[in-house]
């Protein structure tokens, strides 16, 4: 599968003909879906190296896969983070949160009141499970898939609805894609468009961080497509080389829009296991076992402040939804994919395993669920009272000559006096 046929050899060769060969997914949009080649680990089964172990320890940790909850819905071996069930109810609130949000920004697209949104179901502990790992005041360094992020860390809802609808009340002036959100007082970095960039600028900060003798470390998250850029493998030497105290979170959902992530690599070996040949830890992890993830990250958060290095984890998870609002993905692959992905929902793992411990119902997630929804109905209301999409409340015209220059050039003055004038001859407000 995925290999042209050998062709032809040149006339009057006696050579083998060289072919190429082509990625191809399991299956196919009406293909039967079939994930018997995932193998999964037995949780609980996976070594727990020191932090601050030599990094070559890890190696058989990056193509195992770090796995606590198991069928029974019990936390299992050494990754068990042991977490007190207040604990566990704040990141299973945290990521309801998210999914209410996820949904009321979808039909808010649809409906017109915003261009784009981006959403991460069954993504969600690859952002809040990591972020609560974190000190609150580590700086991250997201992509565009990472909102949990932000919920965990208590930003406002309304401020991110704001900007995803680019209105007056937009702290970024409506200058950000929606769902590209910066809020330094979260120590959350702003989000680029551009693919894998957020690494380097994460490394370079680390590097800063343990030049002034500082205590924060950085993390960043990159799809596994974009860890075929150029900037995720310059991080990576940048990292080895000056051992800076920051993570490299590659969500690995399986898709790259609509490529699957052979495209990047992953028939070979996994991504954790890049780790090995630059010489840093890494791991793999169940990217729906928020138990596991919350594990991964603070061994490695910890690690980075011991001085010890930085780490690859790899979160093996499901992009559950489109790319995005812009993508039909039942145009590329199976409509039963979601259905059948072996690893579960993130979400329901993790309601799952407070209640067989005795600290939650479905009683009580139905009640959250609905409590989640309302706050973000709330948040919405309040958000579109500034505006939405196309409505005309949004950021005064002059603005987009400001927050470059601490003094306006007297071109760009004259410039903004001239846009002003015709606007208002045009377009009188």
């Amino acid at each position: 599968m995925g290999s042209s046929p050998p062709p032809r050899p040149p006339h009057g060769s006696n050579k083998p003909a060289l072919s190429l060969h082509v990625p191809e997914p399991h299956f196919r949009p009406g293909d039967p879906v079939d994930f018997s080649f995932i193998e999964v680990s037995k949780p609980g089964a996976q070594p727990r190296p020191d932090e601050a172990c030599e990094a070559a320890e890890t190696g058989p940790l990056t193509t195992d896969l770090v796995r606590v909850l198991g069928d029974d819905n019990q936390a299992h071996g050494p990754w068990d983070p042991k977490l007190d069930p207040e604990t566990l109810r704040d990141m299973l609130r945290h990521m309801a949160l998210v999914r209410a949000f996820d949904e009321r920004m979808y039909r808010g697209q649809r409906q017109g009141k915003t261009s784009f949104y981006m959403k991460c179901t069954g993504e969600e502990a690859t952002s809040v499970a990591a972020a609560m790992a974190l000190a609150s005041d580590d700086m991250v360094f997201p992509s565009y898939r990472q909102q949990g992020i932000l919920i965990a860390r208590g930003y406002p809802l309304v401020e991110m609805i704001n900007q995803i609808y680019s209105n007056r009340g937009d702290k970024l002036k409506g200058r950000q894609l929606p769902i590209m959100y910066s809020s330094r007082a979260h120590s959350f970095f702003t989000i680029s468009g551009n693919l894998a960039t957020q690494l380097p600028q994460a490394v370079g900060w680390a590097m800063a961080s343990a030049i002034r003798h500082d205590s924060r470390i950085a993390a960043a998250w990159v799809g596994e497509g974009s860890t075929a850029e150029n900037d995720f493998h310059a991080a990576c030497t940048f990292a080895a080389v000056y051992n800076a105290p920051v993570i490299f979170n590659v969500v690995n959902n399986q898709w790259a829009i609509s490529s699957f992530s052979g495209f990047a690599g992953s028939e070979r070996t996994t991504f954790a296991a890049r780790a090995v040949g630059y010489g840093i830890a890494g791991l793999r992890v169940d990217g729906n076992d928020p138990l596991a993830v919350y594990a991964a990250e603070q061994w490695a958060a910890n690690r980075a402040r011991a001085n010890a290095g930085p780490t690859i984890i790899e979160h093996f998870t499901y992009r559950a939804e489109g790319h995005s609002t812009s993508d039909d993905p039942s145009q590329y692959r199976s409509a039963q994919e979601r259905e059948e992905w072996p690893l579960g929902d993130p979400v329901d793992r993790l309601k799952k395993h407070l209640i067989a411990i005795g600290e939650w119902s479905e009683e009580q997630q139905e009640a959250m669920d609905l409590a989640c929804a309302e706050q973000v109905k709330a948040a919405t209301k309040d958000a579109e009272k500034n505006g939405i999409l196309g409505h005309g409340l949004h950021h005064p015209f002059h603005t987009m000559f400001e927050d470059v220059f601490e003094e306006l050039p007297w071109h760009l003055e004259e410039q903004a006096a001239q846009a002003i004038r015709e606007r208002k001859i045009k377009w009188p407000e």
